[in-house]
Order: C-alpha cells, then sequence, then structure tokens
C-alpha cells in the first residue's frame, strides 16, 4: 500500500470515528454505556473494562479483538482530545519511530511526549493499574 493511499485510509477512519465509536459503545455492558460521557471520569470506566475483557497486552494485540480494541483506543483519543484539544495524525515519515503509521494526538494541552490511543489500551491491560489513563490525562492538566 502506498503512503497516499494510507493517507486515504486514515481520512476514512477519521470520517468515521463519530459511527465507530457508537459501535463501540452499543457493545459494552449497559451499566459501563452510560459513564461513558467523555469526562476525565469515563477514562476509569473504559479502563476498568478493558481490564475485565483482556488480560494482558497479548491478547489487547491479538487481532481477533481488532474492533473492540479499535473502538477502546478511539473513545480514549476523543476523551483526550476534547479535554486537552489537539488533533489525530499518522506520522508516515519514521519508520524508525514506535507509533509509525497508527493514530496519534498532537497539539494537546501540555503535550511533552507522543500520545497514541492505541498503545494506551495495550498499556492499560498490562500494567493493571485501574487509573493508568487518567493519570496520564490529568499529566496534561498541570
Amino acid at each position: 500500500m502506498t503512503i497516499s493511499e494510507k493517507k486515504e485510509n486514515f481520512e476514512f477512519w477519521l470520517m468515521d470515528m463519530d459511527a465507530a465509536i457508537d459501535s463501540f459503545i452499543s457493545r459494552i455492558s449497559l451499566e459501563d454505556k452510560s459513564k461513558l460521557d467523555f469526562s476525565i471520569d469515563s477514562l476509569c470506566t473504559i479502563e476498568n473494562w478493558i481490564l475485565q475483557n483482556y488480560s494482558s497486552s497479548d491478547e489487547v494485540k491479538n487481532m481477533s479483538n481488532s474492533q473492540m480494541v479499535d473502538g477502546a483506543a478511539r473513545y480514549i483519543g476523543e476523551t483526550f482530545r476534547k479535554i486537552l484539544g489537539g488533533k489525530w495524525f499518522i506520522d508516515y515519515s519514521d519508520k524508525d519511530n514506535v507509533f509509525f503509521g497508527l493514530p496519534q494526538l498532537k497539539d494537546m494541552k501540555n503535550q511533552k511526549a507522543q500520545i497514541c490511543p492505541l498503545t494506551l489500551v495495550s498499556a492499560s491491560a498490562s500494567r493493571r493499574k485501574g487509573n493508568f489513563l487518567i493519570n496520564i490525562l490529568r499529566s496534561h492538566l498541570k
């Protein structure tokens, strides 16, 4: 796939954001669903859902889970973006970058490092804290 085709696919991914998040939310439990309002606290709800559904980062990376993991990553990214500003992008310029070809957020309030919501899902499953996502977001509010 050419870079141009990859960029076009990313544009389609962005255009599908609301529908993909709605689909993700429709597939999780009713109790969790009512708490997903793109607030800071909703990140704890999403992280708890991740911990209940994925026992490790390897399980997150399993392709059979890709649609739900993508939905969780989109929700996390949109929550960060709505609270901290910024925009989605994909960097195809540096193949050595760990986030090469993955959707990231940039231009967020107090951003000092790259933020890739997909890897935040994986890190949440791996660290098993329950407050990992909210702590990342809060570090940008200081």
